[in-house]
């Protein structure tokens, strides 16, 4: 019982690393071009019109919501809510034999 839990913890463990991998690729990427298009922008018109602003906007939006997902920062439907809803429907499930 006890290997079966460190496996359950390593499992888990070992998705979280996936998921932060995958936020920190995410913003590296996100910096990377974000300065490949202000170095373009400033080479083609410098900064009259700053055209980058508008990619650098629309992707950071996607960003954000991948760091509130990675890190857990919706206060409303976030993993501890999850859980809990999980663990309150596995009660009601014990108690009555069915689901609401």
């Amino acid at each position: 019982m006890e290997q079966k839990d460190t496996e359950n913890k390593y499992i888990r463990a070992k998705q979280r690393v996936a998921e932060l991998k995958g936020f920190y690729a995410h913003i590296t990427a996100y910096i990377v071009v974000m300065v490949v298009l202000a170095v373009i922008n400033y080479l083609t018109n410098e900064f009259r019109y700053a055209w980058f602003l508008w990619a650098a906007f629309g992707w950071g939006i996607g960003v954000f919501f991948h760091a509130v997902a990675t890190f857990d920062l919706n206060p409303f439907f976030g993993k501890k809510w999850e859980q809990r809803k999980i663990n309150e429907i596995l009660e009601e499930e014990n108690q009555t034999g069915k689901w609401k």
